[in-house]
C-alpha cells in the first residue's frame, strides 16, 4: 500500500473513549509524511517506465517574490508568475526539453517531486483534521485571525513543505480566516532550519557518526537477506530489469532494494502512463521488499539507544520539550519569539504541525518501541501527539515568571545566532526538582498512527498510564523513555565513537522503556 486509504471518520462511541471525560486537550503536535511524489531518481526506463512524468501541474503558475522597480529597497515587492519547463541530456549531451510519456511539455515533475495526487491526499488529510480538532472535538476554534497559536514547521525539501501548506490550507481555508484591524489575515509563520541543523529527519548527510550505524545495520541487513529464498523470489520477479553490470536484486545492489521500492511505490500511487511490468506488482514481492526495508531503515531504532540519540532523539526531545512547557505554562521572554504584540502577553500554542517523511514517521515510531509493522510508511501518513490534563488539575499559569515557554524550548533563551540556551524544558527529568516533577502530575500523552492509538511498552507498567487505558501513557513516564535517547549536544556526539562498535550486545538497548 504505498498510498494512503486513511480510515472513515470516528463513530460518536469511539470519539468518547479515545477522548473520555476528565481528560482535556491541551497540546496536539503532528509530524505528517509528504504526500505522493515522483522517484528520487530515474530507474527502470528498459522496463518502458519515461524518467519525467506529467503529474505536476503546480509547474505552470509558479509565484517568486522580486523587490520593486530599479531595485528601490524603499518600493514594495512585486510578484512574478511564471511557469517552469525541465531540461535535459540528449542522447549526445545536447540540451533538450524534458517531455512526458506523450511528449508533454507542461506539468512535467522534478525527480522526487509532490504531485497533483500528493497535493489532493495531503489537503484531504488537511480536511480530516479539521474535522476532528475543530468541528467535532471542538479544541481548535472555526475561525482564526492569526496563526499565533500553531507552531508550523518544515523540512528545507520542497515535497514535505508543499505537504504541510496544503494540509494547512484545509485545516484553515480561506473561509475560516478572519481579517485583523488592518483589513487582511497574516501572513503564517513557517520554521525551517539549514540542512546542518536538521532534526526533522535523520539526518545522516550532517551526522558522521549516524552515517556509520546506518551503514553497519544496512551491512547487516544485506548478510542477512541477499542470499535467502526471499531474495531469490524477488530475482524471478525483477532480475530481468536490473542492469547488467548489477544484474541480480540484492539489498545492496544498484539500484538497491530500498530504491526498486521507492520505485515501485511512486508508480503504484499514479496513472497507466507511469506503471512498470505486472511483476513489480506482486502482492508477495511486495511484502517481502517491505519487510526487508524496514529492517534496513528502522531496526536500528528498535536495537541502539544511540541510533535513536541520533537519528530521532533530537525531534522527539524537543516534543517532549514542548509538553512540559506547556504544563509550565509561563509567558514568552526571549527575544525569539515568533509574535509579540503591544501590551499583550503571548497567545497559547495548542497545535503544530511538522512537513517530514516516511523515514521520520517510522524512526520516531521505532524508537518509542511502537513501530509493530513490516509495512512502510504510506504516503501521506502522520503521528499525532497529543497531550491531555485531568479536568480536576489546575490549569497551567500564563504569567511572564522565570520559567521557560513553550516558545521557550523551541529557541532558548539567548538572542545570538549561535545559540546558548539552557533549555530547562529539555532537562532530564532526573534533574528536575521535586516540585517540577510533581508538576507533571495529571498530564497523559497519547501517540495515534494514521488515526489508530498506538501502546508503548514502557507505557504498560502499572501507574504509568491511565487507569483502564494503556495508551495513555503519563507525561512523566513519556519523558523518561525519551529522556533516555535525548542528545545533549547533538553535533558533538554526532563526532563521537567513530573507533566503537556499532551494535550494542544484542536484546541490552531495547526501545520503548
Amino acid at each position: 500500500m504505498s498510498s494512503l486509504i486513511p480510515r472513515g471518520p470516528y463513530t460518536d462511541d469511539e470519539l468518547r473513549k479515545l477522548y473520555p471525560e476528565g481528560l482535556e486537550l491541551q497540546l496536539v503536535q503532528i509530524l505528517m509524511r509528504h504526500g505522493e511524489r515522483t522517484p528520487v531518481s530515474a530507474r527502470f526506463q528498459n522496463a518502458g517506465l519515461h524518467p519525467f512524468w506529467p503529474y505536476c501541474a503546480s509547474v505552470r503558475q509558479i509565484k517568486s517574490t522580486i523587490l520593486g522597480h530599479n531595485g528601490d529597497r524603499n518600493l514594495p515587492f512585486n510578484t512574478l508568475e511564471w511557469k517552469r519547463h525541465l531540461e535535459t541530456f540528449g542522447d549526445n549531451d545536447e540540451p533538450i526539453s524534458a517531455t512526458g510519456p506523450k511528449g508533454e511539455l507542461d506539468d512535467i515533475c522534478d525527480m522526487g517531486a509532490l504531485t497533483d495526487i500528493g497535493r489532493k491526499s495531503t489537503s484531504e488529510l488537511g480536511m480530516r483534521l479539521r474535522q476532528l480538532y475543530v468541528d467535532r472535538l471542538k479544541f481548535l476554534p472555526a475561525t482564526i485571525n492569526s496563526t499565533d497559536f500553531m507552531y508550523l514547521r518544515s523540512t528545507p525539501v520542497p515535497r514535505a513543505l508543499e505537504s504541510m501548506q496544503q494540509a494547512f490550507m484545509s485545516l484553515y481555508p480561506h473561509s475560516a480566516r478572519e481579517p485583523d484591524e488592518k483589513g487582511r489575515f497574516p501572513v503564517p509563520t513557517i520554521l525551517t532550519r539549514a540542512p546542518a541543523d536538521e532534526t526533522l529527519y535523520p539526518n545522516d548527510g550532517n551526522c558522521r557518526r549516524f552515517s556509520a550505524l546506518s551503514r553497519a545495520f544496512a551491512q547487516r541487513t544485506a548478510d542477512r537477506w541477499n542470499t535467502t529464498e526471499q531474495m531469490e523470489y524477488l530475482n524471478k520477479l525483477y532480475s530481468k530489469w536490473m542492469p547488467p553490470n548489477y544484474p541480480r536484486v540484492a539489498v545492496d545492489s544498484r539500484p538497491r532494494l530500498s530504491g526498486i521500492m521507492d520505485t515501485i511505490n511512486a508508480t503504484a500511487a499514479h496513472g497507466s502512463a507511469t506503471k512498470l511490468p505486472k511483476e513489480f506488482y506482486d502482492e508477495k514481492g511486495k511484502e517481502i521488499i517491505e519487510k526487508i526495508g524496514v529492517e534496513e531503515w528502522f531496526s536500528g531504532y528498535k536495537e541502539s539507544r544511540e541510533y535513536r540519540t541520533l537519528g530521532i532523539g533530537g525531534l522527539l526531545g524537543d516534543i517532549v520539550g514542548r509538553m512540559v512547557g506547556t504544563v509550565e505554562g509561563a509567558a514568552e521572554e526571549s527575544a525569539y519569539e515568533l509574535v509579540r504584540k503591544a501590551g499583550q502577553g503571548h497567545p497559547k500554542i495548542k497545535f503544530g504541525l511538522s512537513g517530514c517523511h516516511d523515514t521520520t514517521l517510522a524512526g520516531a515510531l521505532a524508537s518509542l518501541g511502537a513501530y509493530d509493522t513490516d509495512a512502510w510508511p504510506p504516503f501521506t501518513s502522520h503521528i499525532a501527539f497529543e497531550m491531555f490534563r485531568k479536568a480536576d488539575v489546575p490549569p497551567p499559569p500564563n504569567t511572564n515568571s522565570g520559567k521557560k515557554s513553550w516558545w521557550g524550548t523551541i529557541f532558548g533563551s539567548s538572542v545570538s545566532g549561535n545559540g546558548g540556551s539552557n533549555g530547562s524544558s529539555r532537562r532530564p527529568i532526573t534533574a528536575m526538582s521535586p516540585a517540577e516533577r510533581k508538576d507533571l502530575e495529571g498530564y497523559y500523552v497519547r501517540v495515534r498512527y494514521n488515526d489508530e492509538p498506538v501502546t508503548i511498552p514502557g507505557c504498560k507498567k502499572p501507574g504509568n498510564h491511565l487507569e483502564g487505558d494503556e495508551t495513555f501513557c503519563t507525561l512523566t513516564a513519556f519523558k523518561e523513555i525519551v529522556d533516555k535517547f535525548t542528545p545533549h549536544n547533538w553535533k558533538q556526539q554526532c563526532r563521537e565513537n567513530m573507533d566503537k562498535p556499532a551494535f550494542p550486545p544484542e536484546g541490552s538497548e531495547p526501545a520503548g522503556y
